[in-house]
């Protein structure tokens, strides 16, 4: 987390703002916290987004689709003002790092904990899906590793599989290359099992510290998606057996949610998290994390102001507050959505979140 800027506002809405978590396409996240000692994560947009009506539309979808979301591996939508001169969304903190994060630092996890983090995530997708959602960017960036267990944040993408309204053009996937799965990349239907294509990577990578679709470019990344089988390296055993039935390019083939959280947790998740799930460094970091966080001092004012963005994208536009999300980058090129600020909630971390790619 970043000290404010003086740049930075000191409040949005009810909630006085104790640092910067990241910053992405759509704007910027905050560490915030209620008059009443409530920890959030706060997400203000940009202001030149807020000029675009249709991004408004977006925007308010995304966020009352977000608050019908709940469950224990999922971090809840607990305020929201997309009507506001510049749309925020407040969403619970937890404090942990991002699988991406911890993976990064740590490398691969055991493999009672990748089972753990198998079995969460499966049992919030169930939930997701129950409530006729999609995920659409299910990644390890936006799963977030705590002491409870892990959270799937950043909603801010899902959209109701019976929605008549499309919320992305013809010819737009929305997604992360390398964990988008091959009906998103091509363009076709996408539901429910798409996000459990997306989970199977997730478990891959978690288990062998290496994405399962590696390159060094977003159209190499797509095209080994659609036509190659995953490297699943080192992963052996069940869960070898169980990402593999999860990255099945036929969406028929791949277990429905539920039915994937039965078999790595039979007696529920919530089973193998108690009594610790995480290796002993990461609870450490957590730990550490926790204690900083109790340890923040929001007595003194904040030296922040309004903020100016030195690049707008409308012209004129020059003061205004920020949030995180993702922009769609120029055809045809796919911009991976990566990145995320641990603890930042369902609508993600700072740098760009349910990015919109364009495929052609």
């Amino acid at each position: 987390m970043q000290p404010l800027g003086a740049d930075e506002p000191a409040a949005v809405g009810p909630y006085r703002l104790l640092g910067r978590l990241g910053s992405g396409g759509m704007g910027r996240v905050y560490l915030g916290r209620s008059a009443g000692g409530r920890t959030v994560a706060v997400k203000i947009v940009h202001p030149h987004f807020a000029l675009d009506e249709e991004f408004r539309a977006r925007f308010r979808r995304e966020v009352e689709a977000a608050r019908r979301v709940g469950g224990a591996w999922t971090a809840p939508v607990l305020d929201a003002d997309p009507e506001a001169a510049v749309p925020w969304v407040a969403t619970a903190y937890a404090a942990g790092p991002s699988l991406a994060a911890a993976v990064a630092e740590f490398g691969a996890l055991p493999a009672h904990t990748v089972r753990a983090l198998g079995a969460g995530l499966a049992e919030a997708l169930t939930a997701v899906h129950e409530l006729g959602l999609v995920h659409r960017d299910v990644k390890p960036s936006n799963v977030l590793l705590t002491l409870d267990g892990p959270l799937l944040i950043d909603f801010g993408i899902a959209r109701a599989t019976a929605g008549t309204a499309s919320l992305t053009s013809t010819g737009v996937s929305v997604g992360s290359p390398g964990y988008m799965s091959p009906e998103q990349i091509l363009g076709k239907g996408v539901t429910g099992a798409a996000d459990v294509f997306s989970l199977g990577a997730v478990l891959a990578y978690a288990a062998t510290g290496e994405p399962p679709f590696p390159g060094d470019s977003s159209a190499a990344l797509l095209y080994k998606v659609v036509h190659e089988e995953p490297e699943l390296g080192s992963l052996t055993g069940e869960l070898r057996q169980e990402a593999a039935g999860c990255l099945a390019k036929d969406p028929a083939a791949r277990p429905a949610p539920a039915e994937l959280a039965r078999r790595l947790a039979p007696e529920g998740a919530a089973r193998l998290v108690t009594g610790g799930w995480l290796p002993g460094p990461l609870v450490e970091q957590v730990s550490r994390s926790a204690v900083h966080l109790l340890n923040l001092d929001t007595t003194d004012p904040a030296p922040s102001g309004p903020v100016r963005f030195s690049s707008p994208s409308v012209a004129g536009t020059s003061a205004g507050t920020p949030a995180g999300g993702a922009t769609a980058p120029p055809p045809p090129v796919v911009a991976p959505t990566t990145g995320g600020a641990p603890g930042a909630g369902p609508f993600g971390g700072g740098s760009p979140v349910g990015g919109f790619a364009k495929v052609e």
